[in-house]
């Protein structure tokens, strides 16, 4: 049965988030996610966690100013110095909550600069973060997003992903299986994931269109949640989506694995 964690950033909103962990254990969750913990402090979110004895599952590296654009630094051969800093911060953070592995976020595509430069520092800096990652034993990861969602964003197509992985040769670098991201960008889920399974080390989930919760789009949530099951998936599928109305109204498709 597929194991489920709530994305903390865009679940429960109707709460504060460091109550949101509180609201997430009561509804079943045994692991949580969010986009950035770097704006609270580490000791704090320690203790919540330990309080109701949820796993942190992934979070972000910082994207660098958020509020004035920014979606990640690690495409940018001119960020490479607050790349490496974010880096450190990320593995200070996931030290103090116990998280496994983190997102490297790919970042906008700087006006400018070539594909070639983009994609050598890219590389350079997944080898840097994987390195860093790797004294700890905590693993690397990379998402493709949709092209609707962050126009400009350096990664968009499993393919894509696959291709940077195969040529950067980090040991403890996986990709992130976006579900929702990869429904638009390129569909063909099931044999995807299938085919690409030992490369997957998160999925993410959402409907299609709207992002909300599985059931309310286009996407056969059922018979992929069979297939992943079948295919023997056993790691963690993030629930990062936007729930249509309130959070709890909207959980009744994920009760039957919350048991």
């Amino acid at each position: 049965m597929p194991k489920f964690n709530a994305n903390l950033s865009m679940m429960f909103n109707e709460v504060e988030f460091m109550e949101r962990f509180a609201v997430a254990a009561k509804a079943g969750f045994k692991g949580v996610e969010f986009l950035f913990p770097y704006a609270y402090d580490k000791n704090q979110l320690a203790d919540v966690l330990r309080k109701h004895q949820l796993e942190v599952v992934l979070f972000n590296t910082p994207p660098g100013d958020w509020n004035a654009g920014d979606r990640g630094l690690a495409c940018d051969p001119a960020r490479v110095n607050d790349f490496q800093e974010g880096i450190a911060k990320a593995v200070d953070f996931a030290l103090a909550l116990g998280c496994k592995q983190i997102h490297c976020m790919a970042g906008l595509k700087p006006r400018g600069v070539s594909e070639e430069k983009m994609r050598e520092t890219y590389i350079a800096n997944l080898q840097f973060a994987g390195r860093e990652l790797a004294k700890h034993g905590l693993k690397l990861l990379i998402e493709a997003i949709n092209t609707r969602d962050i126009p400009g964003f350096y990664l968009n197509t499993s393919r894509q992903a696959l291709d940077i992985m195969h040529y950067a040769q980090v040991p403890n670098l996986s990709f992130q299986y976006d579900i929702y991201h990869m429904q638009i960008m390129e569909g063909d889920l099931a044999p995807t994931i299938e085919k690409h399974l030992a490369q997957i080390g998160h999925m993410q989930l959402a409907d299609t269109p709207g992002r909300h919760e599985p059931g309310t789009g286009e996407i056969n949530y059922a018979f992929l949640f069979q297939h992943i099951d079948r295919v023997g998936y056993k790691g963690w599928i993030g629930c990062e989506y936007r729930p249509a109305t309130t959070t709890e109204a909207g959980l009744g498709w994920i009760k039957p694995y919350l048991k």
